[in-house]
């Protein structure tokens, strides 16, 4: 594995975060993952999984409010529900490549 591939992955992820966080009506500045200044990559993988579970806490809540008739807004629900789908299957591939990544520093000969 090369290092321009994991530089090239932290970019992708902050590019990611970036594009969610307009989504989401939230400036872009205030997220810092994938900075320097937020504090380490411990950080960072918290801050992601919090937001993938507050996406999908969030849909399923619209979508118990359609079942249950308190809410009429189908299309809101159903769009929620697609986005915390794709931030987990964003997250998954995440940690797929972190494994990788691992097996591969295992397997170099010192």
């Amino acid at each position: 594995m090369k290092i321009d591939t994991i530089s090239t992955q932290a970019s992708l992820l902050q590019q990611l975060s970036k594009m969610s966080a307009e989504a989401d009506g939230i400036a872009p500045n205030s997220l810092n993952i994938g900075s320097d200044s937020q504090g380490s990559f411990v950080d960072a993988m918290k801050a992601a999984v919090n937001k993938v579970d507050f996406d999908q806490k969030t849909a399923g809540s619209l979508i118990t409010a359609v079942e249950t008739g308190q809410s009429d807004d189908l299309v809101g629900a159903m769009v929620a529900s697609q986005k915390a789908g794709l931030s987990f299957s964003a997250l998954v591939q995440v940690r797929n490549k972190l494994a990788s990544a691992f097996d591969d520093v295992m397997r170099m000969p010192l």
